[in-house]
């Protein structure tokens, strides 16, 4: 089982000459400012203070590698709103664009939106940059369990439209709840599959 063992920290990296070696596949997770990408990292490990979660936008400001049985989970800097300087953010998403087009090893990444807001213009342009680099992605939803019925399914039908311009995008959708346990079966048996 993948995540049955221990899953650990390797490094924070704030530009690629600090990337670890790639000798082994890579998945990584990318999303907006506070969509629950931490909490769903720790949800997928088994791990509670693994990624760190914050209720400021934004905290995560390197790439953060994680060991997984023989594979990385990468943890992206959050994009689009961020608390911190315009400069920082810049760099950040420098740095996030050389990952996606350049690492050899990433195999999937995976794409949150918040199930209450669906794809927005900036989940969009990471969407784009991912098609230009042949990347293929997955979306996942997060936080499925704050919406019921219509509004959920509002909610997917709008992001399945988004995704159908998209070449690199796998077609199905991954529903989560970090705080339920939602989808994360699902989710670890899908990076599994991968490996």
């Amino acid at each position: 089982m993948l995540f049955a063992g221990e899953t650990t920290f390797v490094k924070g990296v704030v530009a690629m000459d600090g990337l670890p070696p790639a000798d082994r596949i890579e998945v990584c997770f990318a999303g907006r400012s506070n969509v629950g990408k931490s909490s769903l990292i720790n949800a997928l490990t088994g791990r509670k203070g693994l990624a760190r979660a914050s209720n400021t936008p934004g905290r995560t400001q390197e790439i953060n590698f994680f060991t997984a049985g023989d594979i990385y989970v990468v943890d992206l800097p959050g994009y689009g709103f961020a608390n911190a300087p315009v400069a920082v953010v810049e760099k950040w998403q420098r740095l996030l664009k050389q990952y996606l087009q350049g690492r050899q090893t990433l195999r999937r990444v995976f794409v949150l939106i918040d199930a209450r807001h669906g794809a927005k213009a900036v989940d969009e342009e990471i969407m784009s940059l991912l098609d230009a680099s042949a990347v293929t992605f997955q979306v996942v939803m997060t936080k499925v369990d704050k919406l019921r019925g219509d509004a959920l399914a509002d909610s997917l039908a709008k992001t399945r439209a988004a995704l159908v311009k998209h070449p690199a995008a796998y077609p199905e959708l991954i529903l989560t709840s970090a705080e339920k346990g939602d989808g994360i079966p699902t989710l670890r048996a899908i990076i599994a599959g991968i490996s």
